[in-house]
């Protein structure tokens, strides 16, 4: 939810009417909510743009671990972990500074970055709310092996769906490659690769699936050709088990067939 705008914070602890149309009143959807499950994570995204009200809220949370509610009630927080996300000082980074994409070796003024944007915080936040703050933590840029680790998030989730239709995936690095380029940008940082995966992978698989260009029981190989702005797709069968094949059961001995690739590979538009 947002919480930018006054009325969006007095839905936080004041009353609000259901909207069945019945005149029955209940809680904040903040202080209900904890209220309800009294051991939760509260994830404040963006908390720099907040209402100045909600900071006056989070301070109470903060220093008495717990928030009164319209109807006088005391909520508990002290089982509460409150977690809140900041762009403040996003803009140094993007200002030309010699800090961003790069190998582990070459971001080595991640201490000076991280006292300027403490700097810029303490410039934004009081300091009574800073103080009562557990740890702040400043994210280190990205780097093209953590790039790679995203795909391999994003593909699982791919990959989950394809095994019920009884088929593999695999990306070579070509391919991973090409979706970090049409993925990522300084400026947004990795959000843009979720697309690109989408648009390159996700989508192209679904055409093909419903061509049927590919079938249960291959794996689905994906590369990138000639610098081509899109990505190819081709299958090879998987190597079935023999019944009876297992050393201990004294079975066959031979060696499987390699997987041939299949005669018609798909590619993408």
């Amino acid at each position: 939810d947002s919480f930018g705008r006054h009325v969006d914070f007095k839905n936080v602890v004041l009353i609000m009417t259901s909207n069945i149309g019945a005149d029955i009143i209940k809680g904040g959807q903040l202080t209900e909510r904890i209220r309800r499950r009294p051991y939760s994570v509260v994830l404040l995204d963006e908390v720099e743009k907040a209402h100045p009200d909600v900071f006056n809220m989070l301070l109470q949370i903060m220093e008495e671990g717990r928030l009164t509610d319209s109807f006088g009630r005391h909520v508990d927080f002290k089982n509460v972990v409150l977690i809140m996300t900041s762009n403040i000082g996003a803009d140094l980074i993007k200002g030309g500074q010699k800090f961003g994409f790069g190998t582990r070796d070459e971001v080595q003024d991640y201490e000076k970055i991280k006292g300027s944007l403490m700097a810029e915080s303490e410039k934004f936040f009081r300091p009574e709310f800073i103080n009562r703050l557990d740890e702040i933590i400043v994210f280190r840029p990205l780097i093209k092996e953590d790039l790679y680790s995203i795909i391999e998030i994003e593909l699982a989730k791919v990959r989950s769906r394809l095994e019920t239709k009884g088929m593999e995936l695999e990306l070579d690095q070509l391919a991973k490659d090409f979706l970090i380029d049409k993925g990522y940008n300084p400026d947004f940082g990795a959000r843009p690769l979720r697309r690109a995966i989408s648009s390159h992978i996700e989508d192209q698989l679904a055409e093909s699936l419903l061509s049927g260009d590919f079938k249960s029981g291959q794996k689905i190989m994906v590369t990138r050709k000639d610098e081509a702005e899109n990505l190819f797709f081709t299958s090879i069968e998987l190597p079935k088990d023999e019944e009876g094949g297992d050393d201990d059961n004294g079975g066959g001995g031979g060696d499987s067939p390699s997987p041939s690739p299949s005669e018609e590979p798909a590619t993408t538009a």
